[in-house]
Parts: C-alpha cells; structure tokens; sequence
C-alpha cells in the first residue's frame, strides 16, 4: 500500500474565496496560524501533504503571502512540533525568539509552533515544509530555544545530507509503501538531530575560542593598562584583529573594552588615593599615572563611578585613616618571634 496525499488547491475557487479557503486549510494543517495577504494581488496556491511516520511534508506553491502564530500553539495531544522551512523555489524571512533568519533555495530554517513566529514570502515561491515530533528533540536533551528561528545551512556538511534527505524523501513518497515512509521519516529526523548537535558543538567550539580571545585582550590591556596611548584600536593593532572582533570578544560582557579599561582605571586610582604612602601626589598625578590625560573628564568619570569626587574621596579616606590607624601586619614574622614574644594583627581595611 503507498502513501497518499492531501491535496489542496484553489484553481477552481475565486480570488474572494481563495482567500477564505486558504486560511482555513493553513490553520488546520499548522497549528492555527493565521494567514495574510497582499490585497492587490489575486492569490492561489495549492498544498501536497504527507506522512512519513511521525513527520508529515508539505509541499507549498503560492504568491506571496506572510503566515503568522500570534501566540503560544500546541497540537491535539499538547505536544506541539517543531516545523522545517525548505524552499524550492523563491525565498522567505523566518521571524522567531528575537531572531531572523532569510533562507532561500538551497538552504532551510527550523522554528517551534508552540511560540510566536511569523513567516514572510514577499513573491511566488515554492516551499517544502516539515513538521516534527517536538518531543523527541527534547527528550534527546537538544536546548530548542538556542536553535530555533536560525538559518542551518544546506550548502555542506550534514545540514546539506538532511536537506537533500528531506526533499528526495518527498519526491518518492508517492511510490512507497507506508512502512518505508516511516524509515525514510525516522531517517529526517535523526538527520535533523545531527545537524543541530553539530551547530551547538561548533557554536560551543566558538565560544571557547571567543573566551580564549577574551584572555588574550585582558592580559594585554592589564600590561599596557597606564599607557595613555592604549585603546581599542592599539589593541586591534597589538592583536592583529579587527575592532569588530575585539567588541565581539566582550559582547557577553556588561561593559565594551573601553569601558573596561576605563574601570580598571579608575580602580587603580581609587587604590592610590586611599595609599597613605602616596599622599603626597597631587589628583593629577595619580591620575595621570593611571592612564588619564584630562584632569576634568577624570573628575568627571571618576564622580560618576564612585558617586564623589576624588578630592572627597581621598579626605574620606584620610579621615578615616587618622582614626584608625593601620597597625603594621605581623603575619609572617611569628615564626622568627622569640619565646613569649605576642604578634599583632591588623583588622584595618586596606585601600
């Protein structure tokens, strides 16, 4: 026995009911959606659907047009499906999570039916369209949330083996039996698996050299911190990188290289200024020693940082000192003591 299709088309309706019918039949086969079209356009389209298992293929043909899952959608049994978008012909902008990914022939897209998406064809495009077990990927352990409403390639590699799977698994569908459709469904979905796990572990790979890059940058910027020259662009220098890639190392960070500096800074300052040892130096020249070649836009940073000014800072500080003074730390010296000899240590707080 082979599998058989649904087929829908609206060849015979007008371009009024056309309309109608089509968003009737785009919200029973995915999960409700709602579709949208461009009123001076007299639209058509028709639909292929199969199953192969536990997926079902969808071969799409209509002018263009956008679909849209307003708000969270889950299928019958709750489970909701993760859904492929794969075109044939023409392109399309895949809208999830924050995320939006344009895929054209020769590359797919994958997003979830159980969270808001939206999904535009601007032309005529031909479209292949799986929906998957949800589930599955989840009780595999694969984080959905990371990969969904993203571009997973096509052109190379085991994304390209999944693609060409799914659109062969298609075109033959209607010559085999129900048993191999479910083989070649089960083979779509371990396929789709492989390329995700493959994109987190590349992603993962990425990150550990992005951390790497990142120590690489701090260690050169805690080496060349009191250099006035120091900046963003010295260190794209310094490291032969771009600037771009120099931001992109701290894009995880709450704070840009620059700014970075700017606290590590600021820190040193503020150690200085609270050092009875260096109360002889003027605020310029603790502050010059630390990088900073503009006494009023360090004031000016300084008070936005700390929340006063360095002179008030440094009085505070003092006074604090005249009424605790520091007692000199013994510790290291209790074994060269004499007998009976008492070591004292200090509670001060250190600048």
């Amino acid at each position: 026995m082979t599998v058989s299709p649904l087929r829908l088309s609206t060849a015979e309706l007008s371009p009024a009911d056309a309309r109608i019918a089509w968003r009737a039949w785009m919200a029973s086969l995915f999960f409700g959606v709602e579709s949208e079209f461009d009123e001076r356009r007299v639209f058509c389209g028709e639909l292929d659907t199969y199953r192969a298992g536990a997926l079902s293929l969808t071969r799409l043909c209509a002018e263009g047009h956008r679909v849209i899952q307003p708000h969270d959608a889950q299928g019958a049994g709750g489970e909701g499906a993760l859904k492929v978008l794969a075109p044939w012909r023409g392109h399309a902008v895949v809208s999830q999570s924050r995320r939006q990914a344009w895929v054209r022939a020769g590359g797919w897209a994958l997003y979830d039916t159980t969270a808001p998406y939206r999904v535009s064809s601007p032309e005529w495009a031909e479209h292949l369209i799986l929906l998957l077990p949800r589930e599955r990927f989840l009780t595999r352990g694969l984080p959905l949330e990371t990969v969904v409403g993203r571009h997973l390639g096509g052109s190379r590699g085991i994304s390209r083996v999944a693609l060409e799977t799914m659109r062969h698994t298609f075109q033959a569908l209607p010559e085999m039996s129900t048993q191999s459709a479910q083989g070649a469904g089960e083979l779509i979905l371990e396929l789709v698996e492989l390329t995700l796990r493959e994109l987190l572990q590349e992603e993962a790979a990425g990150c550990s050299r992005q951390a790497l890059f990142r120590d690489r940058v701090r260690d050169h910027i805690a080496r060349h911190l009191r250099d006035p020259g120091l900046s963003v662009t010295r260190i794209a220098q310094a490291l032969h990188c771009s600037r771009r890639h120099l931001h992109n190392a701290f894009a995880d960070d709450d704070e840009t290289p620059g700014r970075y500096i700017q606290r590590l800074r600021l820190e040193g300052c503020m150690r200085d200024l609270v050092n009875p040892a260096l109360a002889h130096r003027t605020l310029t020249e603790v502050a010059f020693s630390w990088g900073f070649t503009n006494s009023a836009h360090f004031s000016r940073v300084f008070r936005r940082h700390v929340g006063v000014a360095p002179r008030e800072f440094r009085e505070a500080a003092s006074a604090h000192e005249r009424r605790w003074p520091r007692v000199p730390d013994l510790v290291g010296q209790r074994d060269s003591a004499g007998p009976g000899s008492v070591c004292v240590l200090s509670d001060s707080v250190s600048g």
